[in-house]
């Protein structure tokens, strides 16, 4: 079965789009990878799927305190992701990201609400 397919997670906008944007990111490292741009391609890939990563750990977490924390963790690879983008735009040899920051800005805007929505409900 297919992570799409699976009637758990098909109705979670969060989960939906980190995970789509976990495999953008894996094709635009594979890009790299073959343009031997591996430094910069290992830390896109490892800070982009992070990301989707910890959003699905949070679907398990053991209170809201772990819940907001799993969330935060995902908010701070969404960041540290955008420099990486920002550099691969900024680098002539490097494969425009726009694309992948435009999703990375609208996932960073709901990981935003998340966190803050969760901790309207802890108070």
């Amino acid at each position: 079965m297919k992570f799409t397919d699976s009637p758990k997670y098909k109705d979670n906008v969060i989960l939906k789009l980190t995970f789509e944007f976990a495999i953008d990111i894996v094709r635009y490292s594979e890009k790299l990878d073959k343009n031997q741009k591996y430094v910069i391609a290992k830390q896109i890939l490892r800070s982009g799927t992070s990301i989707g990563a910890n959003v699905k750990e949070a679907q398990n977490s053991e209170s809201n305190r772990d819940f907001i924390h799993k969330f935060k963790i995902a908010l701070k690879e969404a960041d540290e992701l955008e420099y990486w983008l920002f550099i691969c735009n900024e680098v002539e040899t490097y494969e425009n990201a726009d694309y992948l920051i435009e999703k990375l800005t609208t996932i960073r805007k709901i990981l935003n609400k998340i966190i803050s929505s969760s901790k309207m409900l802890k108070s």
